[in-house]
């Protein structure tokens, strides 16, 4: 078995919690300017690097099986988790009606989607029109670009974030292992500190830039810009995660830390932690807190969540849901069988 690398482990963890800790600070960022600022800054690049992580290794897209295996990874469980969240959100919003709406994708289930999309261009990219980096890259941000223009393409099946982030996913495909080694001097980590400052300090001085256009979910038409105008802000947004995503990766430790261990089980984070994290947003708890006093607690709450979710106990038990598998369900209780014994 090939050895895993703990910088990339490190990094898919560190990131996985970025989300969770996203989502609860969600709540309170049109209550408190602070907390908006900070949201912003974290999506600026917390996805985005995501995704290329995700494009760096996908670099066995050609083998044989390698489509099949994705989609049972993939959509089987945006199948089955678009069902659950639908009946969970059904109770949970005291919904008059149950609507079951395969096509648009619940909050975050739209990362799914667009993975197995983002594959399949990689396929026609690679192995079809067979681009090098320059043209690949161009031809992908022109469309991230362009795609903005459709008002007519948004949340269904995830199509605009799959347009709109495929450049990073492309992006990691074409990276090599060298080349984050460029991201790991003190330099670099100096002049990243000094990024996160500056992009932090302009979200919070232009409180006008809204949290949407890095959501890459809307068209132009939803801004209250001309489409040319609005096309000029992607193309900055996207300059601006390029930038985000390389000085994240220039913190990311290399050696192997307490929570190395966790960075393989991020898809079990993904899809679970939305159920408390919805739970959180319509309870009386949500506004008993001030974010900005409490943030060191919401930060603690966010690790928390996102360890439990990737510890073995977790994983084993949701493990059928999430893979259709049961060999660690199994494991599980046959250890505690003999336990009992």
């Amino acid at each position: 078995m090939k050895q895993r690398d703990s910088y990339f482990d490190n990094a898919k963890f560190i990131l996985i919690f970025l989300v969770v800790f996203g989502h609860i600070i969600r709540s309170y960022i049109e209550k408190d300017p602070v907390i908006l600022s900070l949201y912003k800054t974290i999506y600026t690049f917390h996805m985005p690097a995501f995704i290329l992580l995700a494009g760096f290794f996908a670099k066995g897209f050609y083998k044989k099986g390698y489509i099949q295996k994705l989609a049972k990874k993939l959509i089987l469980p945006y199948i089955v988790f678009q069902l659950i969240y639908t009946v969970y959100y059904y109770f949970l919003y005291d919904s008059s009606t149950l609507e079951v709406d395969p096509l648009t994708p619940h909050w975050s289930l739209w990362f799914l989607i667009s993975l197995f999309c983002w594959n399949a261009l990689l396929y026609a990219f690679i192995k079809w029109f067979k681009f090098g980096p320059a043209a690949g890259l161009t031809v992908a941000f022109s469309l991230g670009l362009i795609v903005g223009f459709a008002d007519s393409i948004s949340s269904t099946l995830s199509l605009s974030r799959t347009f709109v982030f495929f450049p990073m996913f492309l992006l990691g495909y074409y990276l090599k292992k060298e080349h984050f080694d460029y991201f790991k001097t003190s330099q670099m980590r100096l002049a990243a500190g000094l990024t996160f400052i500056i992009v932090f300090l302009g979200m919070f001085l232009i409180p006008e830039f809204s949290d949407k256009w890095l959501l890459g979910s809307k068209p132009y038409g939803d801004f209250n810009w001309s489409n040319l105008y609005g096309m000029g802000i992607r193309a900055a947004v996207y300059a601006l995660n390029i930038i985000m995503i390389f000085s994240f990766f220039s913190f990311v430790p290399t050696k192997q830390q307490f929570f190395t261990k966790w960075g393989k089980n991020t898809l079990y984070v993904y899809l679970l932690h939305g159920f408390l994290v919805r739970l959180f947003r319509v309870s009386a708890l949500k506004d008993e807190i001030n974010p900005t006093t409490s943030i060191l607690v919401l930060l603690g709450v966010s690790l928390v969540l996102t360890m439990l979710f990737s510890t073995k106990f977790f994983t084993s038990l949701t493990q059928p849901l999430v893979e259709f598998r049961t060999s660690r369900f199994q494991k599980l209780f046959s250890k505690k069988e003999i336990n009992t014994r």
